[in-house]
């Protein structure tokens, strides 16, 4: 089981360096109103990280278009950096996916996405910074 507490930055810094919606996202839970975050039809190649603590997530290569207005992944960066909970919440049975690293709120995982997984990691943009597979920079803004 990963260690959720080992790489978490106090509330204070974590209000400090994230903005309203990445904290709402990431430490309450929340969800970003579908086709707003700027990664939901980014088409960058490179590696989607954890915007708390930077831990590689989720490979371009994974990504597809899932018509749900959220950047969707089929499969994982590596296995094991990313958690699933039970997520019971709003009268619903869902699988909550977090960062395995830090225990930040990324999305949730739904059975219904393509082969060869079948799965579906429906993440917020706003837990996410992307990297270039080139390495020309630490984050990639698809709105710049």
């Amino acid at each position: 089981m990963a260690n959720v507490d080992r790489d978490r930055p106090s509330d204070a810094s974590l209000r400090e360096t994230l903005t309203e919606e990445q904290y709402y996202v990431t430490q309450e839970a929340g969800t970003e109103r579908a086709f707003t975050g700027k990664y939901w039809d980014y088409k960058g190649e490179g590696t989607y990280r954890c915007v708390v603590c930077d831990a590689p997530l989720f490979d371009s290569d994974t990504k597809f278009e899932s018509g749900t207005g959220w950047p969707s992944f089929y499969d994982v960066v590596e296995a094991g950096t990313v958690e699933l909970k039970a997520d019971h919440s709003l009268g619903m049975r869902r699988t909550e996916a977090a960062c395995a690293n830090c225990g930040a709120h990324l999305g949730h995982l739904f059975e219904d996405g393509p082969e060869p997984t079948g799965k579906r990691y429906c993440i917020n943009s706003a837990a996410l910074d992307f990297e270039e597979r080139d390495g020309g920079g630490a984050s990639a803004d698809p709105s710049a």
